[in-house]
């Protein structure tokens, strides 16, 4: 057996060794009782317009504090009042101490919105490859050309790797276990997807050890996205401080997966809604969340170089399409669909004087 292999075994046995003080997952009467406590949440997926991915965002050569601020004013004139935002651990390896600031220069920015933020640990969806420094520009008309997976395969190769996760998810909810500025750890975005299969096990059974470790003063959560993995889902729900999940379809599909998952008996938030061509939309769907009582937070807020008003599966070079997949704002805050934005406001219950404060602060 070659050493890294062995080395690689040994750290998977010590990860799963059970911590004598660990947390334990919330009961539905505690959920129940800090989601009383919460605004009705409404918001988006956010990546600032100039960011393709996770690592422009966040790294100190392209952090844009400007356009951050100026995206989130553009949503809170519209009521929402939670943003759902995707960290990357490279981001971290390379500048922990810098990193850190600019998360807390984005959440001073967040809170001058009265806007929390629910932060994403690791991710499989998109590309594998990724490096510090200069990302790659967005290839033309394809969505999300340069999103990351995170860590993606190389948590196969790399022995070690495991031990900086660790160490980066202790580090950053050690440093914000008791922030209110952030309401919930989304600590796996969609594991098993893009091929990955059973090999996210380790590592969501990982996070969610070293998340348990922590006494945080927010839940945690792993979403559940699709009925094709049942064994990933009940160990995402058992988990779950509150549960989350991704519907991209129409209202019977919603509805559905709505009456599944409120037999559970916790507070329940849709973190992942809302594409055009599949009739999943604001004006369907946005009701009965508020109706519910279920968060709703869609995908994309300003149409920027994530390019996810396109549709997947576009090969490059085609004409931008006349109805959006994702996003609400043009560049210049121009609504794509005015209507969709009198609609988010009108469940929000923003008011002209809330709406011009946030446009204000904005500028």
């Amino acid at each position: 057996m070659r050493l890294n292999t062995l080395t690689a075994i040994l750290l998977c046995i010590l990860h799963y060794m059970p911590s004598s003080a660990q947390s334990k997952t919330w009961t539905a009467e505690q959920a129940n009782t800090w989601y009383r406590q919460q605004p009705w949440m409404t918001g988006a997926n956010f990546t600032p317009s100039t960011a393709v991915n996770q690592l422009e965002m966040w790294q100190a050569a392209t952090f844009d504090t400007a356009t951050i601020s100026r995206e989130l004013g553009w949503a809170a004139g519209i009521g929402m009042n939670c943003m759902r935002v995707y960290l990357h651990h490279v981001a971290w390896q390379e500048d922990s101490s810098g990193f850190k600031n600019r998360i807390d220069q984005y959440l001073a920015i967040a809170d001058r919105y009265h806007i929390r933020t629910m932060f994403v640990f690791f991710d499989d969806c998109w590309n594998n490859d990724y490096a510090p420094g200069p990302q790659p520009a967005p290839k033309p008309s394809v969505h999300n050309s340069g999103w990351l997976k995170d860590p993606g395969d190389r948590i196969d190769t790399l022995p070690l790797l495991m031990d900086t996760l660790q160490r980066y998810v202790k580090d950053i909810l050690n440093t914000y276990k008791n922030d209110p500025r952030i309401c919930i750890w989304d600590l796996y975005n969609e594991p098993a997807h893009f091929g990955h299969g059973d090999k996210s096990w380790p590592l969501l059974r990982n996070v969610v050890a070293w998340a348990r470790s922590i006494a945080l003063s927010q839940p945690v959560t792993i979403g559940v996205w699709s009925a094709k993995f049942p064994d990933f889902n009940e160990f995402q729900l058992r988990n779950s401080d509150i549960i989350t999940f991704h519907n991209y379809r129409d209202t019977t599909s919603l509805l559905q997966a709505v009456d599944t998952l409120t037999t559970y008996g916790k507070p329940v938030i849709c973190t992942e809604y809302m594409k055009r061509p599949a009739n999943s939309l604001f004006k369907t769907h946005l009701p009965i969340f508020r109706n519910k009582n279920i968060g709703a937070i869609n995908w994309g807020l300003v149409a920027g170089k994530t390019q996810t008003w396109y549709p997947q599966g576009n090969k490059g070079g085609e004409a931008a399409p006349v109805i959006w997949y994702h996003d609400i704002f043009q560049q210049d805050g121009t609504p794509h669909q005015p209507e969709e934005v009198k609609i988010i406001r009108q469940l929000t219950q923003i008011n002209e004087t809330l709406q011009a404060t946030a446009v204000d602060k904005s500028r």
